[in-house]
């Protein structure tokens, strides 16, 4: 079983903060920056605990989780101010891969069973500090869920894990890196999170490394080819040509040594030879302009690498998303990559909706609101039932096409992007 690093974030009045008290906040506050910098800095997977009073606040905390998710690319797991099946329900549609119940709450306890047949005993974990709690529900835990999130810092871990059949995440705010990874190397234990590991000065990648050669099998970046397995040029470098890892624009091009993909590998974060500086240079050290890697490939003869990455800013040091931003001859075609398709019309209704345009069919169904959107959609559903009927593809290819449209401006009625969609399908 390949074990985790996981951090968590405590949710409270919109704001991240520090612990179950919710009294200070963390860093700044900034959900989304933080919940990208875990993201990009090697955790495996972000534990969402709900502090919310009221269910305004869990509402504002629901909003927050479905942000979250929009930015990173991590698993992520909630739980906190749930009363029944519906909040449950509302955790998973927010973004989250699993939701945790309170099993300090009897409430939450009876609801495991109803939850777990609904949506499934993966998408369902518990969360305790009591090894008592644990023992008189081992049955229904092993029976109806798939993870114990173990509060653990006043519970024997080594003991409390053994009493159950499913995997348990330790969750410490107490113990230093060193403690942590002690932890990691028990029997039954799928990973270990906890105030150090979501301080974030943390060195995840390194804390991975260390845990690595102890033995624990862990995600970390490593290499498949060795670099003198790669072809190199005149300098002793390799070309990279880099891309952006979800709409797949060329963004730049550079140049790596030994020394800087050994440094991208063991970080995560695109490290390229300047050649003009004579230097190692990490892309975005001073301009915050990092490069988080996703892939790296390698061509046909071994002497090109391609990366595939998120980037966070501008790529060009003119400013310009990617270096590639001066045509030199252009043939008209039409576009055809789906991806391309989708998000250029989407982000076309997005701008009809913030620069209303005279004669507009979208102006005309976004000012008539939801139900006139609501029944254009369901025309074009039953329209394309209809055309299925008909043994020519073309009436049904152009039917399709009347309802994805009507569907998106549905999606932008209602602040639902393609991302969010992919996202999900990608998720079942």
């Amino acid at each position: 079983m390949q074990k985790k690093i996981v951090v968590h974030m405590y949710l409270k009045n919109g704001k991240a903060v520090t612990g179950f008290d919710g009294k200070e906040l963390l860093e700044d506050g900034d959900v989304m920056s933080i919940a990208q910098h875990y993201s990009n800095n090697g955790a495996d997977e972000l534990l969402i605990f709900d502090l919310s009073d009221d269910d305004a606040d869990h509402e504002q905390s629901l909003n927050l989780i479905r942000q979250i998710s929009r930015v990173i690319d991590i698993p992520m797991s909630g739980g906190g101010h749930i009363k029944n099946l519906e909040d449950v329900k509302k955790l998973l549609y927010a973004g989250c891969q699993q939701v945790f119940l309170n099993y300090a709450k009897a409430a939450n306890i009876d609801l495991t069973e109803e939850v777990s047949k609904r949506f499934g005993k993966e998408k369902i974990a518990i969360c305790t500090d009591s090894f008592a709690q644990l023992q008189a529900n081992k049955a229904r835990v092993n029976e109806y869920t798939s993870r114990v999130i173990l509060l653990c810092d006043e519970v024997d871990v080594r003991t409390t894990a053994r009493l159950v059949e499913v995997p348990v995440l330790p969750v410490s705010t107490r113990a230093d890196r060193h403690g942590l990874l002690k932890l990691l190397m028990l029997d039954n234990i799928c990973g270990v999170c906890g105030d150090t590991f979501s301080d974030l000065n943390e060195d995840l990648m390194a804390a991975k490394l260390e845990a690595k050669k102890h033995g624990v099998e862990i995600n970390t970046f490593e290499s498949k080819m060795s670099w003198n397995e790669l072809k190199l040029n005149s300098d002793g470098m390799i070309p990279v040509v880099v891309q952006d890892y979800k709409n797949l624009e060329v963004l730049m091009v550079a140049y790596m040594n030994r020394e800087a993909f050994e440094k991208t590998v063991e970080s995560g974060k695109m490290t390229y030879w300047s050649r003009s500086r004579n230097e190692l240079w990490q892309k975005g050290a001073t301009s915050g302009h990092v490069q988080y890697v996703k892939q790296l490939s390698i061509d046909c003869d071994n002497d090109t690498i391609l990366a595939k990455v998120q980037q966070i800013g501008a790529a060009c040091h003119t400013g310009n998303r990617s270096c590639f931003y001066r045509e030199i001859l252009k043939k008209d075609y039409h576009e055809t990559n789906p991806a391309i398709v989708f998000d250029h019309l989407y982000k076309l209704i997005e701008d009809r909706k913030q620069h209303p345009k005279e004669g507009s069919y979208t102006n005309y169904l976004l000012e008539q609101g939801i139900d006139k959107i609501l029944k254009k959609v369901g025309e074009e559903a039953t329209e394309i039932i209809i055309a299925a009927k008909n043994p020519n593809p073309e009436e049904i290819k152009y039917e399709i096409s009347d309802f994805l449209y009507h569907v998106m401006v549905l999606m932008s009625e209602r602040g639902v992007t393609w991302d969010d969609i992919t996202r999900e399908l990608a998720n079942r």
